[in-house]
């Protein structure tokens, strides 16, 4: 099985985000505004101003920083796919395991 773990990636680039950005004001690599719509949790282009929060009025450009209240950081969850994650005889048991009688 493979590991997860918790990541924050940049909207623009692509970038891992130190989870606690409050002092972070833009991506380290690109130098994206952070507290940014593309940058959200709530960011979401099927609804209505695309927010998942009840907002007042539409933010126009959804990668310049702005001050929004409901603002949180996008966190997800990923697999840890590399090299060093699973031993190669797990893997190969797990295979075997699978055409078993």
């Amino acid at each position: 099985m493979l590991a997860k773990h918790t990541v924050s990636r940049c909207g623009a680039c692509g970038a891992v985000l130190p989870i606690a950005t409050a002092s972070l004001e833009q991506c380290p690599n690109c130098r994206v505004p952070i507290h940014a719509c593309r940058q959200c949790t709530h960011f979401d282009t099927g609804r209505r101003f695309e927010c998942a929060e009840p907002i007042q009025e539409r933010v126009a450009d959804k990668n310049a920083r702005n001050e929004c209240a409901s603002f949180s950081l996008r966190v997800t969850v990923e697999r840890d796919a590399s090299p060093d994650s699973t031993r190669p005889g797990d893997i190969r048991r797990g295979f075997d395991n699978l055409f078993k009688k």
